[in-house]
């Protein structure tokens, strides 16, 4: 049984489908504009974490994550750089693509984008200022958050509670300063005709249409980082409840986010770190694992600190496997597709814990004890010792880490036999020659 956090009601609920057996995952995708940071990183593994997790489970999943290529940040590239938006997206689609393979991430089903729905976002706004529930001023489109009585259900704020212009734009046409545009009357950069003049929608609009285009009214699971909460999210929610009386989703779910040395990530204190320049130093492997070391809910810190910690709970995980592998292989042994079912079914049971993997972590190293005790018997069953090895595999690949299996040739075997005859014999000099060649190999 999978139990998840839910914002919406702010407690881990157990997951039950609106289909059985199958489960829509949407999650907030980037705003095209920019290069994708180590904080567009964590959403990107944390879900992709889940998605498996479903798998593993037994469940399918359609997973979709759009990309946001009208913006005003986008236009405002595209015009210094003298080039169109659409050329600007690209650039920044494919490098976001790019981020995605090299952590190894599924990539999501279906990958819709604001300038392939646009017929449908304006029918959408349309439909909504028929209701009543938006207005139109002088070529702009507001949505009116007074005619939602649910507005406030996904952040838990009060209108009355909040101050004007907090990550608010407030202007004088507002029936209320948190009323929020749907469509913006533009004659700058790329527009589109509307029944109210040419212009682009709104933000908070773009995502429900491409839910509805691409899901329907109602999905089991919508994702993204805590900063969309509000009022990304909750506006969301608003214009779903007004056109289909749900909230678009039965889960609302959102990670936390990331520090740079246990300082907010931000341009202003020139800290960012780039996804691809962290993922070229660390490795795939080497970043999932830190990412998924701290639960999903809570503060992830980058430092040099928390980098060597999980180095070393990485190697210590990985190296046993190796060695594993190794030894099977020079004794022509296999260790076969078996696994240790307990540890296995321990583990996804942290997982299912609303993705504990703290908890899930503790049941890796417990299992690596194992295989370590097994790898150190005098004569080792290899198929005992395969059990414990295929079991970290299974737990590692939910976490999307994956090792491969060394090719030892006939060379290594050679070095190998050189190595221990010198050991037979005293020559220390000569089995630390061996020793390091193989080393050199990343055979010990």
């Amino acid at each position: 049984m999978i139990r998840l956090y839910n914002s919406k009601t702010l407690q881990v609920e157990e997951f039950k489908p609106i289909k059985e057996g199958h489960v829509d995952m949407y999650v907030c995708g980037p705003t095209v504009y920019n290069y994708a940071h180590i904080g567009n990183a964590r959403p990107m593994i944390v879900f992709d974490v889940l998605k498996r997790l479903f798998e593993a489970e037994g469940y399918t999943v359609k997973y979709v994550s759009n990309f946001t290529d009208v913006d005003d940040k986008i236009i405002k590239k595209a015009a210094e750089e003298n080039t169109t938006e659409a050329v600007i997206a690209e650039r920044y689609i494919e490098a976001y693509q790019e981020v995605r393979a090299m952590l190894n991430t599924q990539l999501p089903d279906i990958t819709p984008r604001v300038t392939e729905t646009m017929d449908q976002i304006i029918a959408f706004v349309d439909e909504l200022v028929k209701k009543g529930n938006a207005y139109e001023v002088d070529g702009d489109v507001y949505f009116s958050v007074d005619s939602v009585p649910s507005y406030g259900e996904i952040s838990h704020q009060k209108l009355e509670h909040l101050e004007a212009g907090a990550r608010i734009e407030t202007n004088d046409q507002k029936k209320n300063p948190y009323d929020f545009a749907l469509w913006k009357k533009t004659d700058m950069g790329i527009k589109w005709d509307s029944p109210w003049g040419p212009g682009r929608p709104g933000w908070h609009t773009e995502c429900v249409v491409m839910i509805n285009d691409n899901m329907g009214p109602l999905i089991d699971i919508h994702g993204g980082g805590m900063d969309l909460k509000f009022p990304h999210h909750e506006n969301e929610a608003a214009q779903q409840e007004a056109m289909n009386g749900n909230s678009l989703a039965n889960f609302w779910m959102h990670n936390a986010m990331v520090n740079i040395d246990g300082e907010k990530m931000s341009k202003s204190l020139g800290n960012t770190m780039w996804a691809k320049d962290v993922v070229l130093r660390l490795g795939t492997n080497l970043t999932r694992w830190l990412v998924s070391s701290v639960h999903y809910r809570k503060e992830l810190n980058f430092s040099e600190e928390t980098i060597e910690t999980a180095r070393k709970e990485l190697d210590k995980v990985i190296k046993p496997m190796r060695q594993a592998d190794i030894k099977a292989a020079l004794a022509n042994a296999d260790m076969g597709s078996a696994y240790d079912e307990a540890a296995y079914r321990a583990f996804l049971d942290a997982m299912d814990d609303d993705m504990n993997t703290p908890n899930a972590y503790a049941v890796i190293f417990e299992t690596v004890k194992k295989l370590n005790q097994s790898l150190r018997q005098r004569e080792i069953d290899f198929a005992a010792t395969g059990l414990y090895r295929n079991a970290v595999e299974k737990m590692l690949a939910i976490l999307g880490i994956v090792v491969e299996k060394p090719v030892i040739t006939d060379e290594d075997r050679a070095m190998f036999d050189k190595w221990n005859a010198a050991k037979a014999e005293k020559n220390f000099a000569e089995a630390d020659i061996w020793r390091g060649k193989l080393a050199e190999k990343g055979l010990l």
